[in-house]
C-alpha cells in the first residue's frame, strides 16, 4: 500500500473576492506596503466574455494574453479560420488584464477599442461603493450596508396582498412611518399594480392613489421618498409634492420621463422588463443569452439617460426579477448578480414575496417570509446595494448578521 500523502497541517486555500481582501490578507502576513500595492490585482482572477469577436482579432487576443501568463479560450472555428466571427473567453488576474489594455492599443483589427472596454469593465467590476444623489439626498450605497427600499402598496390588488388604497391618510402614514422605524433607508409608493397581468390604471386613479399619500410623508419623512410609475405625470407630480426618485418598470423608455427625471435632478431606477407591459410580460419569455441581452439592455438605457441630461450618479439599475422571466430565469439573475456590475452603476434587487420563491418552497404569498429573506441576502451577497423588501424589520435583522461578516 502506497502511505498517504503528508497533511501539511499549516497549509491552506484562501478564497479572494476583490483586491481589498487581497491587501487584508497580504497586510497579516507582514507584506511591504509597495509589495501589496503591486501584488493584490494579481490575486483577484476574473473572466470575461467578448461576443462576436472576429478570428483574426481573437488569435491576436489570445497571442498577448498567452504572453501575459493568461488565456483565452475561442471557438475551434476561429482557431483554424473556418468561421470569421465567434464569442471568447478571457482568462486572467487584474493585473493581467491592465497589461493586456497597453499592449492592444498597438494593434490593429478593432482591438484598441476593446482593451480600452476591458479597462473599464475591470475597474467597474472592483467598485463596491456609490454617491447616490436623489433630490436633496445624498445616499452612500455599498455593499458592505445594503440599503433598503421599504413597499408602500397603494393598490386593491397588488401580488402581495399588502395593498392599503383602502386606508386613511392617517392610516398610510403610520404604514410609512412604521417602515422607517424598521429601518427602510427609502419609501417606495406605487398606485398601480404591476404583478403579471394586471390591468391598467387611469392616470386619474393613479395620482388620486399616490399623490395625497406622497404629499403628507414627504413633510415629515427623513428618508427619500420614491415613486413606483412608468407615467411622466404621475412622476412629475410626485417629485413637485415631495419625491425625489422616480422607479420605472419600463426603464425610462419614455421620453417624457426622462425629461422630467433630468429637470427634477431626480433619482432614477432603470429596470429591465420584458415585454410592453406587464400584461404581457410573463407570456412565454425567451431569451437567447439571458444576462448578455439584460445587461446590454441596461447599458444602452443608462447610456440614453445620461445623453439626456440624468448625471450617472443619479442612476441605480434593475435586473427586474420577475418581470418577463421564468423561475430558472430568476434564479440564474440571483446567482450571477455581480456581472451586473460591468455596467458601473448600482444595483437594486427585489425579489420580496416574488411567484418564483412560491414555486420554490410550494408557499402562498404570506408564508414566503423565509424564502424572501434567503433571497435578500444572496442578492446582498452577489451585488445588489439596495433590496426592495414588504418585510423590513426582518430582511433588516438578517442583513445585519450578512453585511457584519462580509465587514470581518
Amino acid at each position: 500500500m502506497k502511505k498517504p500523502l503528508p497533511l501539511n497541517r499549516k497549509m491552506r486555500i484562501i478564497e479572494i473576492k476583490n483586491p481589498q481582501e487581497a491587501k487584508k490578507v497580504m497586510r497579516d502576513i507582514n507584506v511591504d506596503a509597495y509589495g501589496v500595492k503591486i501584488m493584490a490585482p494579481k490575486a483577484v482572477t476574473c473572466l470575461i466574455r467578448i461576443n462576436s469577436l472576429s478570428n483574426i482579432a481573437a488569435n491576436i487576443l489570445k497571442q498577448e494574453m498567452l504572453s501575459l501568463g493568461g488565456d483565452v479560450a475561442i471557438a475551434r472555428g476561429a482557431l483554424t479560420g473556418a468561421v470569421k466571427k465567434g464569442d471568447c473567453l478571457i482568462m486572467g488576474n487584474l493585473a493581467q488584464l491592465e497589461k493586456l489594455k497597453d499592449k492592444l492599443q498597438r494593434q490593429p483589427f478593432g482591438l484598441g477599442p476593446i482593451g480600452a472596454g476591458l479597462s473599464l469593465a475591470a475597474a467597474n467590476y472592483q467598485k463596491n461603493s456609490f454617491d447616490f444623489i436623489c433630490g436633496r439626498y445624498k445616499m452612500k450605497l455599498s455593499c458592505r450596508h445594503t440599503r433598503l427600499m421599504g413597499i408602500v402598496n397603494l393598490t386593491p390588488d397588488s401580488f402581495s396582498q399588502d395593498g392599503i388604497s383602502h386606508l386613511s391618510l392617517a392610516e398610510v402614514e403610520k404604514k410609512a412611518q412604521g417602515l422607517i422605524d424598521d429601518g427602510a433607508d427609502i419609501l417606495d409608493f406605487g398606485g398601480e399594480s404591476t404583478r403579471p397581468g394586471a390591468k391598467a390604471v387611469s392616470l386619474k386613479e393613479e395620482l388620486r392613489r399616490v399623490i395625497p399619500a406622497i404629499k403628507r410623508i414627504a413633510k415629515r419623512s427623513r428618508v427619500p421618498i420614491s415613486v413606483d410609475t412608468y407615467k411622466p405625470e404621475v412622476a412629475r407630480q410626485a417629485l413637485d409634492n415631495g419625491a425625489s426618485i422616480v422607479n420605472d418598470i419600463t426603464g425610462l423608455r419614455s421620453a417624457g420621463m426622462r425629461k422630467i427625471a433630468a429637470d427634477y435632478k431626480a433619482g432614477v431606477i432603470i429596470m429591465h422588463m420584458k415585454g410592453d407591459n406587464p400584461r404581457n410580460m410573463q407570456k412565454d419569455p425567451v431569451y437567447q443569452s439571458l444576462l448578455d441581452e439584460i445587461i446590454g439592455y441596461l447599458r444602452q438605457a443608462v447610456e440614453t439617460a445620461v445623453s439626456c441630461g440624468i448625471s450617472r450618479n443619479r442612476i441605480v439599475i434593475d435586473p427586474g426579477i420577475g418581470f418577463g422571466k421564468t423561475k430558472e430565469h430568476n434564479l440564474e439573475i440571483l446567482n450571477r448578480l455581480k456581472e451586473f456590475k460591468v455596467i458601473g452603476q448600482p444595483i437594486l434587487a427585489g425579489v420580496s414575496r416574488k411567484a418564483f420563491i412560491g414555486k420554490l418552497i410550494k408557499a402562498p404569498v404570506r408564508e414566503r417570509l423565509s424564502g424572501t429573506i434567503a433571497s435578500c441576502v444572496l442578492a446582498a451577497e452577489n451585488g445588489a446595494q439596495i433590496l426592495r423588501v414588504h418585510d423590513v424589520k426582518q430582511v433588516k435583522q438578517a442583513l445585519r448578521i450578512a453585511d457584519a461578516v462580509n465587514n470581518i
